[in-house]
C-alpha cells in the first residue's frame, strides 16, 4: 500500500459556470449567445447545480470524500458595477455552511475564468481598474469566507491570459486544445498576478485564511536536442506562474497531459496514442511532473493538487488514470515534496468551455432530469480516501 500522511486532503472539485445553469451575466453567456459564435453549444441549464449544490455535496459526503472545492461567480454577486448583491452573498454563504455541515471542507475560487459582463465590457483583465475592480470584489465577498481556511484567488491565470489575444483585439475563448496553445498575454499576466496579490493582502488584513492561485500544469517535453527550446517555450506558458507563487501560504497543480516540443514547436500527439474525449493524450504521469514543477518554481511552498482528471465515457480508464496519477503524486511526495491535497476534476459531468461532451466526473448528471448517479470511480476514489493508501500497482 502507498500511504499518504495524515491530514492529507481527498476532494473533487467543480466550477459556478460550468455546473450552476443560466449564468446569464457572464461574458461567456454572451460569448455562448452571440451570433456567430464559434462556441459548439451554450451551457444552458448546465447541472442546475445553484440549486442542487446540496445534493453535489451529499453525494461527495456520501462516497468518502471530505474536501469539495467550489467557485464565486463573480457575476452574480456583482451583476453591475457597484451593485453588491446580499442575496447571492447569502446564497454562497448557505454553500459554505451547508459543506460544514455535512462534514466537508470548502475550498473557495473566487475567480475561475468568467467576469461580469460589465467587467467584460471595460476591457477585462485590460481595463485600466481590473486589479482595483478585483480587490474590491475580494473585499465585498468576505463575509461569504469567514471561517474558510483555504482560498483560490485565480483559477489557471495561464490559460485567462493565454485567451486574451493581444492588446488590441482580445479573442474569443479558446476551446479544449490538444497541444500548440498560444503564448499567454504579458500584460494580461501582470495584471492577473497584480491582482492576485491584491487579494491575497485583503484576506491576510481579514482573517487566518490561506490562499494561493492554481496553474494548469501543461508537461512539456523535449525531443532529444530540444532542451533548451523547451525550457524558453514552457516558461512563459506555466513556470512563471508557479514561479510567482513563491511567498503563497500554497500552489494549485492542474495537470492532465504532456505536450512533446520538438525543433519547431508542440508536436502533435502520435495516431497510435490513447486519447481523452477532450482529444488529450492519455498520460498519467503528468501529475507528477506538474507537482514537482510547482516544487522547483517555488520551493518551500506546499502544493495542493486542485484538479486532476479525464475526460472518457470508460469509467474503468477513468480508475486506471487517476490512479496511475496518485501513484506518480505519491512518488514526488517520497522524495520530500509536501503536498497537501488531492481534489479530481471534476464532481460532475459538467458544461467543459464549449460542449457537454467531455465528460470528466466521477457522477453522471442526465441533462433532461438532472439526476445525479455516481460511478464506480467515485466509489473507488472515496474507498482510497477513507484508507488515505492506494493500493500499489506494482
Amino acid at each position: 500500500m502507498l500511504h499518504f500522511p495524515e491530514g492529507f486532503r481527498w476532494g473533487s472539485a467543480t466550477a459556478a459556470h460550468q455546473i450552476e445553469g443560466n449564468n446569464v451575466n457572464t461574458d461567456w453567456w454572451a460569448r455562448e449567445h452571440a451570433p456567430g459564435t464559434t462556441i459548439a453549444e451554450p451551457s444552458g441549464d448546465a447541472c442546475d447545480s445553484y440549486h442542487r449544490f446540496r445534493e453535489d455535496m451529499q453525494i461527495l459526503a456520501d462516497v468518502g470524500l471530505g474536501t469539495y472545492r467550489f467557485s464565486l461567480e463573480w457575476a452574480r454577486i456583482e451583476p453591475e458595477k457597484g451593485f453588491v448583491s446580499r442575496a447571492e452573498l447569502d446564497h454562497y454563504r448557505r454553500m459554505v455552511d451547508t459543506a460544514r455541515e455535512l462534514g466537508i471542507e470548502p475550498m473557495v475560487t473566487l475567480h475561475h475564468f468568467t467576469i461580469p459582463r460589465w467587467f467584460d465590457a471595460e476591457g477585462g483583465w485590460f481595463a485600466p481598474d481590473a486589479v482595483d475592480r478585483f480587490t474590491r470584489f475580494t473585499e465585498s465577498v468576505l463575509p461569504v469566507l469567514d471561517g474558510v481556511e483555504l482560498i483560490c484567488t485565480i483559477n489557471e491565470p495561464n490559460m485567462v491570459a493565454m485567451f486574451a489575444g493581444d492588446d488590441s483585439a482580445p479573442t474569443e475563448p479558446a476551446t479544449l486544445q490538444a497541444f500548440g496553445q498560444p503564448a499567454p498575454n504579458p500584460r494580461v499576466a501582470d495584471v492577473l498576478l497584480a491582482a492576485h496579490r491584491s487579494a491575497r493582502e485583503v484576506l491576510a488584513a481579514a482573517g487566518p485564511f490561506r490562499s494561493g492561485w492554481t496553474v494548469a500544469t501543461q508537461d512539456f517535453q523535449p525531443e532529444p536536442g530540444c532542451e533548451e527550446l523547451t525550457r524558453a517555450y514552457g516558461y512563459p506558458r506555466d513556470a512563471w506562474f508557479l514561479e510567482a507563487a513563491r511567498g503563497d501560504d500554497w500552489v494549485g497543480v492542474q495537470a492532465y497531459t504532456r505536450t512533446k516540443i520538438g525543433p519547431d514547436g508542440p508536436l502533435p500527439i502520435p495516431a497510435d496514442a490513447e486519447k481523452t474525449l477532450t482529444g488529450w493524450e492519455y498520460y498519467p504521469r503528468a501529475l507528477e511532473d506538474g507537482v514537482r514543477l510547482a516544487h522547483a518554481m517555488a520551493p518551500g511552498v506546499p502544493v495542493f493538487v486542485t484538479e486532476n482528471g479525464i475526460a472518457t465515457a470508460d469509467d474503468s480508464r477513468r480508475i486506471a488514470y487517476t490512479r496511475g496519477a496518485l501513484t506518480g503524486l505519491h512518488a514526488a511526495m517520497a522524495d520530500g515534496i509536501q503536498v497537501e491535497g488531492y481534489l479530481y476534476w471534476s464532481l460532475l459531468d459538467n458544461y467543459e468551455w464549449g460542449s457537454f461532451a467531455p465528460t470528466f466526473g466521477l457522477v453522471a448528471v442526465d441533462r433532461r432530469t438532472f439526476l445525479r448517479t455516481a460511478k464506480p470511480s467515485s466509489r473507488w476514489l472515496g474507498e482510497v480516501a477513507r484508507a488515505n493508501a492506494l493500493e500499489s500497482s506494482a
